[in-house]
């Protein structure tokens, strides 16, 4: 890369920064990338450039401090992402999983990328996505018309009261199972030991949604609807709990990937017990639930709760 392709942030008088690089990135032609080195960490530009330019660029650190950033700022080649897919229309949420394609966590790839990463064929692809069309029903809900705090409260009854009520269940399944056939089975000590490890992370993950950024989203959507943007809560923005969100969202997409390895894809031995085919039955049933709850929140609720702020922000 070029010196052109490079921007020094430090240098540029502060009232012209972000608009020099969004310049910059608008002229840059799909599939290019250019970057910034900076003397702090620019996410603040990422949630800018995220929220005035949506899903269509990457962002890789090629340096990470303490004394200089460099960022690669890469613009997608030309296509809608798989999150946007989905958000359209979840029916398509099953072709994607067919094939192998993380339209939760990954959402913000272009089909082809994702079809890269999952090493399948594009056309293939695409040619199951329209058959998805003419063979499945319309979808219950189309969670892209939703107001934001309405969405909150779905995804807290729908998939935070269902890992509440399940989650014990399948720890104590998990234990029962493990204890009974662990020593013919070692895996199971390792699915255990995954699934531990997930119920720690998602439990304080929930707390989070729940007590910081669901409410700060509801006052967003109130601040809005009053005309009063004395409502907001005093942060001071909310990309910042939705980059905490996200992170643990890979965290979480990583330990169910570990777990479907573990469960050789949720598939029970030849001659397994009840308790052993429930087990992994209810994994399964977990891991769809938290890829559509993530989805939820990634693809259609994130990009709504920054657009929002974006908008009350210009008053």
């Amino acid at each position: 890369m070029n010196q052109a392709d490079t921007l020094y942030v430090p240098a540029l008088a502060p009232a012209l920064k972000h608009p020099t690089i969004f310049k910059h990135f608008d002229a840059l032609p799909p599939g290019n990338a250019f970057q910034i080195i900076n003397d702090h960490d620019p996410k603040p530009l990422y949630y800018q450039l995220l929220a005035e330019r949506g899903n269509i660029f990457q962002w890789q650190y090629l340096e990470n401090g303490p004394e200089q950033w460099v960022v690669e700022i890469k613009k997608n080649e030309a296509g809608i992402t798989i999150g946007e897919i989905v958000a359209k229309d979840i029916r398509k949420a099953g072709v994607f999983k067919k094939f192998g394609i993380d339209f939760c966590c990954g959402g913000k790839k272009t089909l082809k990328q994702a079809c890269e990463k999952a090493q399948v064929d594009v056309a293939t692809v695409e040619a199951a996505l329209e058959n998805a069309d003419a063979h499945t029903t319309t979808p219950a809900f189309d969670f892209s018309r939703w107001e934001a705090d309405f969405l909150t409260d779905y995804i807290y009854n729908q998939h935070h009261v269902y890992y509440y009520q399940e989650g014990p269940v399948i720890l104590e399944l998990a234990e029962k199972v493990t204890a009974r056939h662990g020593a013919q089975h070692q895996n199971l000590c390792l699915v255990l030991a995954l699934y531990k490890k997930l119920q720690e992370e998602l439990n304080a993950h929930f707390l989070k949604e729940e007590n910081i950024l669901f409410p700060f989203i509801k006052g967003l959507v109130a601040a809005k609807k009053a005309k009063n943007e004395g409502l907001l809560y005093e942060f001071l923005s909310i990309s910042e709990p939705i980059e905490m969100m996200e992170s643990e969202h890979e965290i979480a997409g990583e330990l169910l990937g570990h777990l479907r390895l573990a469960t050789d894809d949720f598939t029970p031995p030849a001659g397994s017990c009840n308790s052993f085919r429930l087990l992994y039955s209810k994994l399964q049933d977990l891991e769809a639930d938290l890829q559509q709850h993530i989805h939820l929140e990634n693809n259609i609720l994130f990009p709504k709760a920054l657009a929002l702020e974006k908008e009350l922000s210009k008053g």
